[in-house]
């Protein structure tokens, strides 16, 4: 596996297209002072291909949401079409059929079937779309698209809000002497703390896995049902490990096609091509997901929170959102502040089973192996507090937490909570432009 340039459009047999059409008109939220930035992005495979997806479990889901779980539970499609600027989320009946109006347009200028085309939107909720300009730049895009980087770039460009810089990336693999290639783009900066299955209902137990999205393509060819399981368990160790705000979107989508184009016979769930796919997939879901996190609004630090010695999963997972979601721990991590006692206090009220006296927390380099514990068993160690503020100042370190339990574990991928978020969002009712989505 190396990586190469051209995301989305890196694999054969894709296009993309990035273009401008005025969506997010002035009122409508962060973003209008950007200027013609591309506002509306085609992904189009030149043949149908399996797609798999997942979306979000928030019991308020967007309009486009709903019409993407209908071409998902289909199987196939040909097309994705995401627009920036506006969620199309709340806005009732006129909002479905709005973006069933974005299915049929692009399958109109496209020469598709519109129960192939898939449907993203991200932006302020509570908005209608203004279907003019939609309708505009979806046969703007239709005659941009192209094979190359930059055409892929434009796309990345076109899902971005709140996002400070497009987050793409491409594998090259070989199998069998044949080579195939997987790529993808996502957006996300706010509103990130993804929670998706495949149908959008929240399971009774834990899941394993601004608005988030992420359209990846690969031109092997997989049967749709081991392409869906390859992506749950993707989303799962990757999308779904991530917290910037602890606030669940309308609006999480991911989208993956496979087209076939490499010319490969489609694999089955046991073949060894598939397993060697599955780790691709499970990089590129990876990379682009601690994208989100270091991209996210007025993040600063960013935190692996790493739980260890929990009954089961689900209370290790409990014990390691309650930490990355606490605003006060947050807010510590921002001032390099290693408050411990914040942390305790977060595990504490999670619902995870803990023992104050059999609690370690401590803190390590990304990757490392070397813990400097501020806890032993629930009682401050004598590391100086200025060797644990050293150890907390970079812009990335590892939060590790043994509750000795059991042999459970979970992580957690989390930013800290700073006054740049709080100016970004709280917004100003007297200037429409700076209120957020």
């Amino acid at each position: 596996m190396r990586e190469i340039e051209g995301s989305v459009t890196a694999p054969l047999g894709f296009r993309a297209a990035g273009v401008f059409c005025d969506i997010k008109r002035l009122g409508t939220g962060k973003g209008s002072d950007r200027g013609p930035k591309p506002d509306l992005a085609l992904i189009v495979s030149d043949r149908p291909a399996a797609v798999a997806g997942m979306f979000t479990t928030n019991q308020v889901v967007a309009a486009p949401v709903k019409v993407c779980r209908e071409v998902v539970r289909r199987g196939v499609a040909q097309a994705v079409v995401a627009n920036s600027g506006n969620a199309n989320a709340c806005t009732g009946r006129q909002g479905l059929a709005d973006a069933r109006v974005m299915a049929a347009e692009t399958a109109r200028a496209l020469g598709l079937d519109p129960r192939e085309v898939l449907v993203a939107s991200t932006g302020r909720i509570g908005v209608l779309l203004p279907m003019e300009n939609v309708r505009n730049g979806i046969r703007a895009a239709a005659q941009a698209l192209g094979r190359g980087g930059e055409f892929a770039s434009q796309a990345a460009r076109a899902i971005m809000t709140s996002d400070t810089r497009p987050k793409e990336v491409a594998f090259e693999w070989e199998y069998n002497g044949r080579v195939y290639r997987l790529g993808g783009i996502a957006k996300g900066a706010g509103m990130i703390h993804p929670g998706m299955s495949p149908t959008g209902r929240r399971p009774a137990s834990l899941p394993r896995h601004a608005t988030m999205l992420a359209f990846l393509t690969t031109d092997a060819a997989v049967d749709r049902r081991p392409l869906q399981e390859a992506l749950t368990e993707a989303v799962a160790c990757s999308f779904n490990r991530i917290t910037v705000d602890g606030d669940m979107s309308t609006n999480d989508t991911v989208l993956l096609l496979a087209n076939g184009a490499a010319g490969n016979a489609p694999w089955s769930a046991r073949s060894r091509a598939f397993h060697a796919f599955e780790r691709v997939l499970q990089e590129a879901c990876a990379r682009l997901a601690r994208m989100i996190v270091q991209d996210g609004e007025g993040v600063h630090r960013v935190v692996t929170v790493r739980v260890f010695g929990a009954r089961n999963v689900r209370e290790a997972d409990a014990a390691a959102r309650a930490v990355a979601n606490s605003a006060l721990v947050k807010t510590s991590w921002h001032g390099g502040d290693p408050n411990w006692g914040r942390i305790m206090d977060a595990l504490g009220y999670s619902a995870a089973r803990v023992v104050e006296e059999k609690v370690d927390i401590g803190y390590a380099a990304p990757g490392s192996r070397e813990v400097l514990w501020c806890v032993r068993r629930g009682r401050p160690t004598e590391v100086p507090f200025q060797e644990l503020c050293r150890a907390v100042a970079p812009p990335e370190f590892e939060l590790h937490i043994r509750l000795n339990l059991g042999r459970a574990g979970a992580v957690l991928y989390a930013a800290d909570l700073t006054e740049a978020y709080v100016e970004f969002n709280k917004g100003d009712v007297n200037d429409p432009a700076s209120l957020g989505g």
